[in-house]
């Protein structure tokens, strides 16, 4: 099954309640991704409401993989800088697979979507940052260079320290 892939201009309520779910369960799942447990819906629901307001700023690009039932499977979003002499970079953020969903492609297709949204939106230097060894592989299939690793950058969600390991992307490159 090959998940359908949008960029939301808004967050409409049913997309408010996928967006949940997934967050809440990749936190769940042990996700490094800036929340600890107990991971609540009134976390992500406060979390998914700031996304829609920087959605309505047209501070960046938001991302979805649907299944046939319009299931959210995975999301991801490109960031724009805030930076005045940055105005050609993004941050990868939030780039987010239910845990059912993952080693189907979903990370890679909603991926490859946030960065065709920076790159029509003028970026062409993206970043990002990841827990997950599994994610990493990912990356540089894609072709993200590593940068390195800072250790005890963040915590995981149930208490210990975790490394962290910067990639970026010229979209300039190619």
């Amino acid at each position: 099954m090959m998940p359908r892939i949008r960029q939301l201009d808004s967050i409409a309520p049913r997309e408010m309640a996928g967006l949940c779910d997934v967050l809440i369960d990749c936190v769940e799942g042990g996700a490094s991704v800036n929340f600890m447990w107990p991971m609540t819906r009134e976390k992500a629901e406060y979390y998914w409401r700031k996304v829609a307001d920087s959605l309505a700023r047209g501070e960046r690009a938001l991302v979805i993989a649907e299944d046939d039932g319009g299931e959210i499977m995975g999301t991801a979003q490109a960031v724009w800088a805030e930076a005045e002499n940055q105005p050609h970079r993004a941050d990868i953020s939030k780039m987010l697979v239910r845990r059912n969903a993952r080693r189907h492609g979903v990370g890679a297709l909603v991926l490859a979507a946030a960065e065709r949204a920076a790159r029509d939106a003028g970026r062409t230097l993206l970043v990002l940052d990841t827990a997950s060894p599994e994610a990493e592989r990912m990356y540089e299939r894609g072709g993200w260079r590593r940068v390195g690793t800072v250790p005890k950058f963040a915590l995981l969600p149930d208490g210990p320290f975790c490394h962290t390991v910067f990639f970026y992307k010229d979209l300039a490159q190619g």
